[in-house]
């Protein structure tokens, strides 16, 4: 519960900083295609579009990453029983605060590397509407950090994650209960990065997640470990065509899910044969191309 009430605070203290005496501010919209996206349970190949809306900012103690993706699926992520060729609709949040103990302290925590120490908190939260779960994904994080010095930023955290859901089948009509996974750790990356290849713009960003095991999920299923990484790389297309630099920009990117949401991809997906583990849906290989609009 500590940890809880000091993950508000660290929130509430950043919202409040941030919208009075920011040092700098980037609010881009962007948007990504892609054919291979995957999903537990779901042997298909999944096409979604995905819009979102991201503002990171800093202040005197700090920086905020806030995200909203608006992800559209084809049909054959179907948005329920009924609407089997109408493709399932997600908005998936994610905020970020992390706090600077060098500027909290007044006194500088670099060494070698390291850049500064740091304590990172925030929230993920989703809701969607698909046939088979209608994912309403609630979780706080919370946990010590490091920035290391390179060129750009690249953040390393371990954190704690406080997961839980309240799924509901329109398959079968049943549901559950709000149900709390078991507290676990997690390893987390966020880097972004220019790339040196002939004078070009270009800039190499993203995040990396390790995540524990949650224990038993809400339909008493073990979770396995799982591994996710989304990253991009984008040309500041304005810049080369002589426009303000930093205002749009374009290229590829790509996605690994392996284990995703903890389900153990191992376990074939054959309902004709009476077996219904994850399946190749919960390892998702996602190449995408990838533009965002920055003001």
């Amino acid at each position: 519960m500590k940890k809880l009430h000091l993950l508000t605070l660290l929130a509430g203290v950043g919202l409040a900083s941030s919208a009075g005496a920011a040092t700098f501010s980037d609010t881009y919209i962007g948007y990504r295609y892609g054919s291979e996206f995957a999903e537990p349970f779901n042997n298909n190949n999944i096409s979604k579009s995905i819009v979102n809306l991201s503002n990171v900012s800093g202040y005197k103690y700090g920086t905020n990453f806030f995200n909203v993706d608006l992800l559209l699926s084809d049909k054959n992520d179907p948005a329920s029983a009924a609407q089997t060729n109408t493709g399932a609709q997600e908005a998936y949040v994610v905020y970020r605060h992390t706090l600077s103990l060098s500027a909290v302290s007044g006194t500088p925590l670099k060494y070698g590397y390291i850049r500064d120490v740091m304590l990172q908190g925030g929230f993920d939260w989703n809701t969607k509407s698909d046939a088979g779960y209608n994912s309403k994904k609630q979780m706080l994080v919370v946990g010590p950090a490091v920035s290391l010095d390179v060129p750009g930023f690249l953040d390393v955290a371990l954190l704690e994650f406080y997961e839980s859901n309240a799924p509901y089948s329109t398959f079968t009509n049943t549901g559950v209960p709000r149900y709390h996974y078991d507290p676990h750790p997690a390893l987390s990356l966020a880097f972004d990065m220019p790339v040196p290849i002939a004078d070009l713009p270009l800039n190499f960003a993203g995040y990396a997640l390790w995540i524990a095991s949650k224990g038993k999920d809400e339909f008493g299923n073990a979770t396995v470990a799982e591994t996710h990484f989304d990253v991009k790389l984008l040309l500041d297309v304005g810049k080369v065509l002589g426009g303000p630099a930093g205002t749009f920009k374009a290229g590829v990117a790509y996605e690994y899910w392996q284990n995703k949401f903890g389900n153990n991809a191992s376990i074939p997906f054959d309902p004709a044969n009476g077996v219904f583990g994850a399946g190749k849906g919960a390892f998702a290989h996602t190449p995408m191309l990838r533009a965002e609009y920055h003001f």
